[in-house]
């Protein structure tokens, strides 16, 4: 993903099936990942959190690589829609169309699928900044947290609708459930990293 801000937002408004809400969702998590970045970066080189530095050093360079991976999950999601819409288009009576529709729907969970993860995995780290980091970053650790249980939320949605469309087919419903696990586990820590949050930022 190359464009601008102001290009992508203009393009995903547009009449046009994409960008749509997959790279959005991408585009989100990645926003979530740099936010944890920022705080962990702050952290490194502050006396006042030495003992954490190594640490923090660490969650700086993963976010980024997760930064980076999302952004390419969001072109990834959007080239495996034209195989699910020619999909979508072949007659009933097509050779072999249920199994040319179950590749596509299942390839299109994948991009999604991997956002969540990813975003599993950003909240994880911000907790531990939220936790260990530069206090005076607090208020963007629950920014980030806000920004990943969104992007968790919709690249999930993604994932349900293309799983969703398979009736009779195992694979589909292994993806449904993983992602239920996932959210289940990590939309709980976000709700409680934000309270956290809101606590610290509003000196209750």
């Amino acid at each position: 993903m190359k464009k601008s801000c102001a290009d992508f937002t203009k393009l995903l408004g547009a009449k046009v099936s994409m960008p749509g809400g997959g790279a959005a969702s991408a585009l989100v998590g990645a926003l979530g990942a740099a936010l944890c970045q920022m705080a962990a970066n702050f952290t490194v080189g502050n006396r006042k959190y030495t003992d954490v530095e190594p640490e923090m050093k660490s969650i700086v360079e993963r976010s980024e690589k997760l930064r980076v991976r999302l952004l390419e999950l969001a072109d990834e999601d959007a080239k495996t829609f034209p195989e699910l819409s020619a999909a979508w288009k072949l007659p009933k009576d097509y050779p072999n169309r249920k199994s040319i529709f179950e590749k596509a729907a299942l390839n299109a969970c994948k991009a999604p699928l991997e956002m969540v993860k990813c975003c599993c995995e950003i909240m994880d780290m911000l907790e531990a900044v939220m936790e260990k980091g530069n206090v005076m970053l607090i208020s963007d650790v629950g920014c980030g947290v806000s920004l990943c249980e969104g992007a968790m939320n919709a690249a999930a949605m993604n994932v349900y609708i293309n799983a969703g469309s398979l009736k009779d087919c195992p694979q589909a419903r292994d993806v449904e459930s993983e992602v239920d696990s996932l959210l289940a586990e990590y939309l709980t820590k976000a709700d409680d990293i934000s309270g956290k949050v809101t606590l610290i930022v509003r000196r209750v």
